[in-house]
Order: C-alpha cells, then structure tokens, then sequence
C-alpha cells in the first residue's frame, strides 16, 4: 500500500503543477472526432459518438474512458476524460473488436457490417498518469524533415495509442537567435553556433556546435511555424507539450560580450574535435545564468504558450567539470531556478540517461546530488533504457522523485529486427510494484521510429494495462491477424518464430543498435554472433512466403515481407562474411572469391532491388523529404546532404561512422555494396601478393567511397519499382535451399 500511496501522491502533485488538462472538453471532444473522419472517413465516422467529461476521472484522476452502443442501427458510444483518453479507448474498440490495426508502414481498418456491439458498457482507466513519447535524438532521426501533414499523422497516432505527455522541441533555435541577439551577439557568430538541421538534437544538449550549419533564415521560420500547429494539435486532444528550458551551454562568443563571465569548457565528445564539441557551459553561480535562462523561456513561452512541463539535459554524454556534490547540485538547482523565475509551477523533464550512460562517474553522492537539488515532485525522470538497464533499482526509486518507466528500444533509427518483448512485458509491472516506488508513468523514447512496430504497439497497450500480457504467443498471434486483416496459420506461425528469436533478447546486453556487418565498414575484426537461432529468422521467411498467395494484397504483409526478406539477407551477409574471413586467413583465393562475389556483386545488389518494391525502404524518399522542406535548389542540396551525412559518415572524417545506418534502396547499392567489393578486393590482392592486409589503408579508401557517397549529387526513386513478392521470392529460392544444404 506505501507503494501506491507514494505513486499517487506524486503523481497528483505533479498533475496540479501541470495544471492538468490542455484544453477544455467540447475541444478535446472535437478534436478526436476530427481525428475519426481523417482515420475512416465521413461515413464510417459518423457510427461513433464521441464525447469527453471530467467527471469520468473524478476518482481516481487518471484518463479514463468508456465503451458502448455498436451494433444494427446503434452508434458506438465513446466517452473519455480526456481527449487522448477518448482517442485511446476509441482504438481500443477498433483493435479489439474489429479486428483493426494503427501503424506507422499503414493501417489496417477494415471495418466489419453491422459494427460489433459492446456487450456491456467497458471502462478502463490507466494505472499511471503519464504515457510519454519521444527521444531528444527522434527529433532529429525521424521528424527533421517533416511537413504538417506528416507530423499530424504522428500526432493522431499518438492521441490513438493514448500518449499524453511529449517533446514539442521545433522552432526553439528561432527563440534563441533572439536571445542571443538581445545578449549582444552578431548573427554571424550565431550562425557559427547553430548545428544543420539533422543535428539539432545533439546541439540541444550541447554535445555540437557548428558542425553541419548553418541553419537558413527559412528554416528558422518554417519551424516556428510548424511549432505553433503541432503544440494546437497536441493540445486539442488534452495532451501535454513538453517545451524546451535552458540547461546552460551556450555559445563561445558569449566571452567577447561578457569577457567576465565564469565559463568552462566542456570535453570531446562522440569523437569530433573542439571545432565542433567541447561546449561551453556556464556556472550555476555566474549572474549570467538566470539571465539567459529567464530571457529564453520568457520569449518561448510568449510564442509559443506553456503546459508548464520543461525539458534540459546538462550533462548528456558528457561529464560534468566536478563529480562534488554540491558542484553537482548548484548546476541542477541553477537550471530549475531559472525555470521557475518564469514560471513558478514549472516542472523539469529530464532523462536519466547519464545515469546509465557513466555508471563510474554518478555514485550514490553525485546521483543524489542532481535528484536532491530539485524539490520533490517538481524533477521528471525518465528512465530511459528501462527494459534492459533500469536505473529505478540502484537509485531507491530516484530517491523519491516520481520517474516514467521507458523503453528505448531503438539508436539511430537503425532497421534490424529487434525487440527484448519479455522485458518490455514484465518491467512496468515489476517497477510499478517495486518497493516505495515512484513511477508516475510508461515511456517510448527510441532514437528513431518507423521500424519494429509490433515492440511499439506492444508498449503502447501496456501503459494501459495493470499487469502484464499473459500469453505473448497469443498476443502476437493476434497482432499478425490485425494487421493483415485475416488470420493465417503460416503468417501467424512466423509472427512466433520472430517472437522467439529477434524479439527475445534478454540482459544488459541487448541494444536496438544494428551492428550486422551489412551496415559496418569491413574488416576482419566484424562480430557476427547473434541472441537468437539464424534458423527461426530463415524459416519465418519461407512461412510469410507460403502465405503470399493469401495475403499479398495487403500492404502491410507486403511492408513484412520486405522487412524480413531484408533481414534474411543481413543474416546471409554475416554467414558470407565468415566464409570471405576464413578464406582469407586460410590463404585460400578460390574460395574467398567465391564468397567475396556472391555477398557484394549478388546478394546486396538483390538486396537493393526487393527494397526498392517498398516505398519505406527508399533512399530517394528519404532524400526527398529533406529537399522538399528548403526553398531553393541551393537550400535543397545543403539540407540533402545534411541528410547523407547522418545515415552515414556522421561527422566530417567519420566521427560516429554507420551509427544512424540505415537499409534503404541506393544505400544498399551505392554505399555499402561498393565497400565490401573494396574489401573482397583488397583481401584478393594481399593474398595474390603476399602482402598482409592493412586495415589503417583500407579504412583511408573506404572513407574515399564514402565520402563520394555523401558529396554525390545523384537523384534516386522516390517511388517504389518491382513487384515485392516476386523478388523475395527469387532470392528465397537462390539462397534458403544453398542454406539448408550448408552449401552457401
């Protein structure tokens, strides 16, 4: 019972400092009802009734909502206390009874004649105040490019999969340029400061400067408009923006203006030199410090309005100049007290990550230092990595400040099956349970989306369960059938082969970051152990291909088929690769020839194709979505290769190589398929010479190819060629029998 107690009394508290709902019932009401029309149509539409009313929390203050009605001549009844909580139990109705599905690749909303009736009226309230989403990071691997229309998509997906707590970051640069400008700083110094806009994240947290900017005057205008119509959107539907607060970097120049002001340098980070890392972060005690940080908030909230709830990470990745305590708590309380010279019930989001991220650095002293430092229920902590390196559990809860228990799931947007399913199942319940807990809340914070939605939909349900699935065979089972519309024994059977391989990793150990040597640069070093058996992943391919005569026309099981095709082969590429390495160390061209030709002048070329039948698989939509968002052709190219450089070199030599990497069609053909020619070549010619393979020289000529492929203007498809079936079938067909033979 202290337990809950605990829980809910930080959560009330942290509900009056938020000031509770973002707009008042008839908007919410309307908002999901906009939402409705824009999800089915105007037709289906009109069989729901939608309302929202207060009241219906009024005991317990968590979102709540409530079915009924459905069936011949009986409109669907909807009620939720909120906005996002009618959203959520309307999806619930869709899932559940009809059998639909929501998802990022398309969804599946075939609505079944008379629509089903609601046995008897279903409430369901969530177990926690908060479901949170976003990562500082998404911002900039997933939606720096994005439009309105996308970006409303996103928020209807989040408003159904009953999120009410969000970063809302756009547009913040423009409030800083005038900050600084009102500081004394030149716009050309400004300039020099402000990162492209595919770094931005890493630029908010002051890990960059510089490096890739920088930004146009129209990017500063499109994103302050853009800001306004999302934080609308948001909170149409009663969610909560989560707006940005300083965290005391700022910019070089700051020491000409103020020559006097204690300043330190922060150290390197992510291996890019003091050109563009090495921050600067003001001291706590310096005047400066509330100056800049009240000028900031006090000109964003003017623009932009508040729901009091604020995010600043100080100390991300980078580690602080002192490991004193009381160093450490003078940095935390200056940030927050410059929130709260502004807005007196401000409330700080921030991520745990650095907790995790430096466990050497932040013992008990220092980690009490930053949690003490803010008053109780006014730090938001998100327990970033929760399902494979809670935090929550060395800390005694955050030492009483509430925490939302988050899944992280995915770096740098990579694709790759992945998932750690039981631990994502089990850890809300065991945090919510574990002793005087804090948990005020469930999070999805990937580094970027649009990948291994089951994982997602799979969290979404739970921050609305009390416990756990029971069965995840079943769950998964019926995932598959509402997503293709039909149940299919051999679609389903693959769905739990995947289940009990790529989404079964388990420990400290399991990372959503894609380090197949498919995606890495070469070399005789490469790990190609993996957490499950190669054989599920190869045999979940023949089933989903046994059942393409049955579900071919959706498009959902075509998005599938695509993924694990893809992934079959980035499997195939690492048992190549062992046989191009033992060739090699054996001495033995033939075979190394063999090997070397088959995975870098067939298999990845194949690869390129069955990619290329898929719209979300292209490179030239990725490249097109950051040059549609400028306004001229020379804006176009910047913001082009901006976008080049982080789904590859990261950095101007390389920096953070392959980290955000990607399987795209032209990546696959034009960036990683020429590497391994490079390498099968090179270990081809240290044989035929006698000459030992030198990794430093083939390092420097793969960076010549890569860097040709970022500096490279060339256009590619922006629109699918190829029939998906038709290919991964061919490559099936050439590959799976050599498999089962053992004579790849």
């Amino acid at each position: 019972m202290e337990t809950v107690a605990v829980a809910a009394a930080l959560g009330f508290l942290l509900l009056t400092a938020a000031g509770g709902s973002a707009g008042d019932e008839a908007r919410e009401a309307a908002a999901v009802r906009e939402l409705l029309v824009r999800l089915l149509g105007p037709g289906p539409a009109a069989s729901f009734s939608v309302s929202v009313e207060r009241a219906l929390a009024a005991e317990s203050g968590l979102d709540t909502y409530r079915l009924s009605g459905g069936g011949v001549g009986t409109r669907v009844r909807v009620l939720g206390s909120t906005g996002v909580a009618a959203a959520a139990g309307l999806h619930h109705y869709l899932r559940d009874f009809c059998g639909c599905h929501v998802a990022w690749s398309g969804s599946q909303l075939r609505l079944p004649q008379p629509l089903p009736v609601v046995p008897e009226e279903l409430t369901e309230a969530t177990p926690n105040r908060y479901r949170y989403y976003q990562n500082v990071c998404t911002q900039s691997y997933s939606f720096v490019w994005w439009d309105w229309a996308r970006w409303e998509q996103e928020i209807d997906w989040m408003a159904l999969n009953g999120i009410n707590l969000a970063l809302a970051w756009s547009g913040q640069e423009a409030i800083w340029q005038q900050v600084y400008l009102a500081l004394g700083l030149t716009q050309t110094e400004i300039d020099e400061y402000f990162t492209g806009p595919a770094f931005l994240a890493w630029g908010r947290m002051g890990n960059l400067h510089t490096w890739s900017g920088p930004l146009p005057p129209s990017w500063h205008l499109k994103q302050v408009y853009l800001q306004h119509r999302i934080l609308d959107r948001m909170r149409s539907f009663g969610m909560i923006p989560v707006l940005p607060a300083f965290a005391g970097h700022v910019p070089k120049a700051l020491t000409r203006v103020f020559p006097q002001a204690n300043i330190t340098q922060m150290g390197r980070w992510g291996h890019f030199n003091c050109s563009y890392s090495c921050s600067f972060l003001l001291a706590p005690e310096d005047p400066l410090f509330p100056m800049v940080g009240s000028l900031f908030l006090r000109a964003l909230t003017k623009e932009f309005g508040t729901d009091h709830i604020y995010g600043a990470d100080t100390f991300n990745e980078m580690q602080p100049p002192s490991s004193e305590p009381s160093y450490l708590a003078a940095a935390t309380a200056a940030v927050y007290q410059a929130m709260i010279a502004v807005d007196p019930d401000a409330v700080w989001l921030l991520q745990g990550w650095l907790f995790q991220h430096q466990p050497e650095f932040w013992g008990p002293a220092q980690v009490g230092a930053v949690l003490g430092a803010v008053p109780r229920g006014r730090l938001l902590v998100l327990d970033l990595f929760a399902e494979s390196r809670p935090v929550y559990v060395r800390t005694a809860s955050f030492q009483g400040q509430p925490f939302i228990w988050c899944m992280l799931h995915n770096f740098g947007g990579n694709h790759g099956l992945f998932g750690a399913l039981e631990s994502v199942n089990r850890g809300p319940t065991a945090a919510r349970l574990f002793p005087n807990s804090t948990m005020v809340g469930t999070g999805m914070t990937p580094e970027g989306i649009g990948q291994n939605e089951v994982v997602y939909a799979l969290m979404a349900e739970l921050g609305w369960r009390k416990g756990p699935v029971a069965d995840l065979g079943a769950w998964v089972t019926g995932f598959a059938a509402r997503r293709y519309g039909v149940s299919h024994g051999d679609a389903e059977a693959a769905w739990r082969l995947l289940l009990r391989s790529v989404y079964n990793c388990s420990g400290e150990g399991c990372s959503g970051h894609n380090r197949s040597p498919l995606v890495r640069r070469p070399s005789l070093q490469m790990v190609t152990d993996v957490w499950y058996n190669r054989s599920d992943v190869l045999e979940a391919w023949r089933l989903l291909l046994t059942a393409t005569p049955a579900l071919a026309s959706s498009p959902a099981f075509c998005y599938d088929l695509v993924d694990v095709t893809r992934q079959a082969v980035q499997e195939l590429v690492s048992l190549y690769y062992e046989k191009v390495r033992t060739a090699y160390l054996n001495k033995e061209l033939v075979p190394l020839m063999r090997a070397g030709g088959v995975l870098a002048y067939e298999l990845l070329p194949a690869l390129d194709k069955v990619l290329a039948s898929d719209s979300h698989f292209l490179l030239g939509s990725w490249l097109e979505q950051a040059r549609v968002a400028a306004v001229s052709e020379t804006e176009a190219r910047f913001y082009e290769q901006n976008s080049r450089y982080q789904l590859t070199l990261w950095g101007p030599e390389g920096n953070i190589l392959d980290y955000a990497n990607k399987q795209l069609a032209g990546l696959v053909a034009d960036y990683y398929a020429p590497r391994w020619r490079l390498f099968t070549e090179t270990l081809a010619k240290s044989l035929v010479q006698g000459i030992p393979f030198q990794q430093h020289q083939f390092d420097k000529n793969a960076f010549q190819l890569e860097q040709t492929f970022v500096l490279s203007t060339k256009r590619y498809p922006s629109q699918p060629q190829g029939d998906t079936v038709d290919l991964a079938k061919k490559l099936f067909l050439k590959y799976y029998p050599r498999w089962v033979a053992g004579a790849l």
